[in-house]
């Protein structure tokens, strides 16, 4: 192999490495974890798993939407809710397992911005902030609009 070949090829690969990481796809992570029980699009399973499609919802959470969404999926959430009129109790949400922080981050997105209309970012850092506190689920709860 020629001196230039060799720098051109070695030109080519820092340039590769000095890419950042191609961000997760929310929606993609959403269809692979959480579409089983809130469905394709949010748009939940009655007496399963709410909608998640409500931008009523979440501009009622306000300033927690970042906060809820991120405590949910590290945490998971039980116990009783009431959500679009439909009361959901004895089910248990398991907190989002296998995924990395950016994956987590992007569905959260997802969630906030084309589920719920808000736009807000999820990031990398709010998922790692919920894992640290670990958020109970009679907090999560607290969180939720009255009747949401």
């Amino acid at each position: 192999m020629t001196s230039k070949l060799k720098a051109a090829l070695a030109g080519c690969l820092l340039s590769a490495a000095a890419l950042p990481a191609l961000a997760a796809d929310g929606a993609e992570v959403f269809a692979e974890a959480c579409a089983a029980c809130h469905n394709e699009g949010g748009i939940g399973n009655p007496g399963l798993a709410p909608a998640l499609n409500r931008p009523g919802f979440w501009s009622g959470l306000g300033d927690r939407a970042v906060s809820y969404v991120s405590g949910v999926v590290t945490s998971g959430l039980a116990g009783r809710i009431e959500a679009a009129g439909q009361t959901y109790v004895g089910l248990i949400m398991p907190p989002v397992a296998g995924y990395e922080d950016a994956d987590l981050a992007a569905a959260a997105s997802y969630v906030l911005q084309d589920l719920g209309g808000l736009a807000t970012d999820v990031t990398e850092a709010d998922i790692a902030a919920a894992r640290d506190a670990h958020p109970s689920h009679a907090d999560l709860r607290a969180m939720r609009p009255a009747g949401e």
